[in-house]
């Protein structure tokens, strides 16, 4: 069990909707504390993120169109782990889907509860450094709007405080790196 977890006695669950990334339970449950109730709660498998840096110190960010709050979002590089997947391959697949560069260097920085408030999903966060541009960037999935964006990390704090769309799991993990960055 991951994450210091502590489970609950299940007394009913039901499935609302599978999806095809994760799937949306209602689940009446005792806590650890003897409360009952019913919570509402995304089951995820999980996702993996990357903080690539360049030679010379600039992180390599997304800046990726998000249906869900109809805009652009800056974000590192990241993807949902596939069954049985461990955390580094689904990296090392995505970062190169997503930004054309390929690292040769990885480090663990940790792992993370995106939104336990009503997922399951780990972040695994990873820097990538030694990082070679491929010639011919793979094709992006068609669902992905997606431009790269080189920032310094004095760039991407500054972004993160005047209030530009960065997501939570990018300033999580840009805060799990800084200790590593130039």
């Amino acid at each position: 069990m991951p994450l210091g977890r502590e489970l609950p006695q299940l007394l009913r669950q039901r499935l609302f909707f599978k999806g095809r990334k994760f799937n949306f339970e209602v689940n009446r449950l005792r806590l650890p504390n003897n409360v009952e109730g019913e919570w509402e709660c995304i089951r995820h498998p999980g996702g993996a993120l990357a903080v690539p840096v360049t030679a010379e110190g600039q992180l390599i960010l997304v800046r990726q169109y998000r249906f869900a709050v109809q805009g652009r979002v800056l974000e590192f590089p990241a993807g949902t782990l596939e069954p049985n997947e461990e955390p580094l391959v689904t990296i090392q697949r995505e970062i190169e889907e997503e930004t054309g560069y390929r690292a040769h260097k990885w480090q663990k920085l940790g792992e993370f509860f995106l939104a336990p408030g009503y997922s399951d999903e780990i972040i695994y966060t990873y820097l990538a450094q030694d990082l070679e541009k491929l010639e011919i960037p793979p094709k992006q999935d068609d669902d992905e709007d997606i431009e790269t964006v080189l920032l310094t990390p004095e760039q991407l704090e500054k972004a993160i405080m005047d209030g530009e769309p960065v997501d939570a799991k990018s300033i999580s993990s840009f805060l799990l790196a800084r200790p590593f960055l130039i």
